[in-house]
């Protein structure tokens, strides 16, 4: 038998039977040593672990034990930023949205809000996305300053001059600033929806209302920076940047004139007009067989907020070139839409009114980067 398979009796009988052996004529003393102190060796070991076992055993009865190892869990919580693209926050906010209450929201934040609780993200993209989408909008400049902007721009100086050492140094700049206020208004656009529509879920009753009031919002707010262009004076003054005008009907030609008057910091340049003055415009090119492109190969953006050709009075501003960048828009609260919900003034008729809103301020801001172009007086 191995003695690893015997037991701690049998070990003890086999070293007997060793030291009897030893006296026999025949008996190999070496193995016979070995093999003792394999006994010895092996049954040494089995009292260390039975001792041992011993030990634990006393240390569980009496209450004590040793922490072999301690793993330590952390819970990762999302952030905001995350919790803003989930079904949950979503819903929450569509209810928020028609009941006015935003604990819901709140409680779903990891972290503290001050003021208004964030949007989901679908909704950023959904203005973002109207921005984007909106040909004089996507080129203007955009700030974020609390409360009226002042923005300063520069209605005359004297040129820099070349000065050799050792001759008369030059005069002083000769420097006069005006100052544009841009103080913001609210633009709203509301819509009836149906009790049919209020019952949408979160998401679809979101995309339903933020993307036609979002649309309405952005598009009215294009066509107030288009009649700010139209309605400047050719002249600068104190607190407003002139824009010079060209006085022609549509022709070959005329955007040049236009382009002529502009700085050389306008940069990316448009023509801005109405679709049918563009008509006109080809028309003109067609009549004369001419292969030039009478936008001088600009991008033509499309706004009803200025007048056909045919339809505009005398003098009418019809069509302007320049940079769009010369505009800024100011949103004090954010480029956000925020949304108000009225489901009591028209109960009766199962329908509910929802308003939305956007608070900025807009105003052109840089000398040089505008041209209006007019229409002249009938020829007799």
């Amino acid at each position: 038998m191995e003695i690893k398979e015997m037991t701690i009796e049998q070990l003890e009988e086999r070293k007997t039977a060793i030291i009897a052996e030893l006296d026999a004529p025949e008996a190999d003393l070496d193995a016979l040593e070995s093999e003792a102190r394999a006994i010895k060796e092996e049954i040494e070991l089995r009292k260390a672990e039975a001792a041992k076992k011993a030990e634990i055993r006393d240390a569980v009865a009496s209450g004590k034990g040793e922490v072999i190892e301690k793993m330590k869990v952390e819970e990762r919580k999302m952030t905001n930023m995350e919790i803003r693209n989930t079904a949950e926050y979503i819903d929450a906010f569509a209810k928020y949205i028609k009941s006015g209450d935003d604990k819901e929201c709140r409680a779903l934040l990891t972290e503290n809000v001050s003021g208004a609780i964030p949007v989901p993200e679908l909704v950023d993209q959904i203005v973002h996305t109207a921005w984007d989408n909106d040909e004089i909008l996507n080129r203007v400049r955009k700030t974020f300053f609390r409360g009226n902007l002042k923005v300063a721009f520069e209605r005359s100086a004297t040129a820099a001059e070349v000065h050799t050492e050792g001759t008369t140094a030059p005069s002083e700049e000769s420097l006069t600033l005006g100052i544009v206020t841009m103080i913001p208004k609210n633009i709203k656009k509301w819509i009836r929806i149906s009790d049919e529509a209020v019952a949408l879920g979160g998401e679809a009753f979101l995309r339903y209302i933020y993307d036609e009031l979002t649309y309405q919002i952005i598009k009215k707010l294009a066509g107030e920076i288009v009649g700010a262009i139209r309605a400047a004076d050719t002249t600068h003054s104190s607190s407003a940047v002139g824009i010079p005008k060209v006085n022609a009907a549509p022709a070959m030609g005329t955007i040049a004139k236009g382009l002529g008057y502009l700085s050389d910091e306008a940069t990316n340049l448009v023509v801005m007009m109405n679709r049918l003055t563009w008509s006109a415009f080809k028309d003109a090119q067609y009549a004369g067989y001419f292969s030039a492109d009478p936008f001088e190969g600009l991008p033509v953006v499309f706004s009803d907020a200025y007048p056909a050709y045919a339809t505009a009075d005398t003098n009418a501003v019809y069509a302007s070139v320049g940079d769009l960048g010369g505009v800024t828009v100011n949103y004090p609260e954010g480029e956000g839409v925020a949304i108000k919900y009225d489901d009591l003034s028209e109960a009766e008729a199962d329908l509910v009114k929802v308003v939305g809103r956007q608070f900025c301020g807009y105003a052109v801001t840089a000398p040089g980067k505008f041209c209006n172009i007019t229409k002249p007086a009938a020829e007799t």
